[in-house]
């Protein structure tokens, strides 16, 4: 059993810190970040040589690190993979729930296996780290959940209904988490993150419906949409962490987008749905 004084309050140092979807993008660079930081690291990925690649760049850093291939949406290894952490580190003080897919189309093109994919890891997959991390988090004295949700958790964009849905509950989901934390006075702040376009492979490694035009899509978003670099994401992920924020906006277009919404009311979504129309690729004939 790691020895709980040696934590140091407002800090990641020695805590014993949980990220999914470790293997690129914002989930790596918040791994190295808390490397960085003293952490001590369990993290997983389903993609067993992109997780390798953050150990390695983790070990680098000279930072004790536990890692495990896990398929987030699966609840039995998510549930042994949580045993596991405890089992050799003894506790855990933080849990990012990071690991996320994109699934683009128009709704009526969308099967229900496609739709079920999705919720599966973005939905579900919070859902499951949450249970099965949440009595050792409360365990610790000093606790935080940290939940991913999307810029496109506060608003709503054509050809992102699955994806729209997934992060909206995530967001419904963390927000009365962190309600049910305060009135039963357990020891865990729980944060929701709303990152808007942040330069990561998600939308060049998701799925899109039957005749979307994929090369086009993955253009825009990354030409044209995703602006913040994953490292600066995850910085400012880590200190509302710290911080125990109940929300953090990620990114000028998730401010500009978020405060825009609110002050249109739901008229935003005509003026949006105008937008979209001339930017969102034709999809192929």
């Amino acid at each position: 059993m790691r020895n709980p004084l040696a934590r140091t309050p407002g800090t990641l140092r020695d805590k014993v810190v949980v990220i999914t979807g470790a293997g690129g993008g914002m989930g790596r660079e918040m791994a190295l970040l808390a490397a960085g930081q003293g952490a001590v690291l369990a993290i997983s990925d389903w993609d067993a040589d992109a997780l390798a690649g953050t150990v390695d760049l983790v070990k680098g850093r000279g930072a004790e690190v536990r890692s495990d291939v896990v398929d987030v949406s699966d609840r039995a290894a998510v549930a042994q993979w949580a045993a596991d952490v405890v089992g050799q580190l003894g506790r855990v003080d933080v849990l990012v729930n990071n690991a996320g897919v994109s699934m683009s189309g128009d709704f009526e093109d969308m099967s229900y296996e496609e739709f079920d994919w999705i919720l599966g890891v973005n939905l579900h997959g919070v859902v499951n780290g949450t249970k099965e991390f949440l009595p050792h988090l409360i365990a610790s004295g000093d606790g935080a959940v940290v939940n991913i949700s999307s810029l496109f958790g506060l608003i709503s964009m054509p050809g992102q209904t699955a994806y729209n849905a997934t992060k909206y509950a995530v967001r419904g989901f963390t927000e009365a988490l962190r309600e049910e934390m305060i009135v039963n006075r357990h020891p865990v702040t729980v944060t929701c993150v709303h990152p808007g376009g942040i330069k990561t492979g998600i939308a060049r490694h998701g799925r899109k419906t039957r005749g979307q035009d994929a090369a086009a899509i993955d253009r825009l978003f990354e030409k044209r949409l995703a602006r913040m670099p994953a490292e600066k994401a995850a910085r400012i992920i880590l200190d509302a962490a710290v911080a125990g924020k109940a929300r953090q906006l990620v990114g000028i277009d998730a401010h500009v987008i978020h405060h825009f919404a609110k002050l249109t009311g739901s008229r935003y979504q005509d003026i949006v749905a105008r937008i979209a129309g001339r930017v969102i690729p034709d999809k192929k004939l």
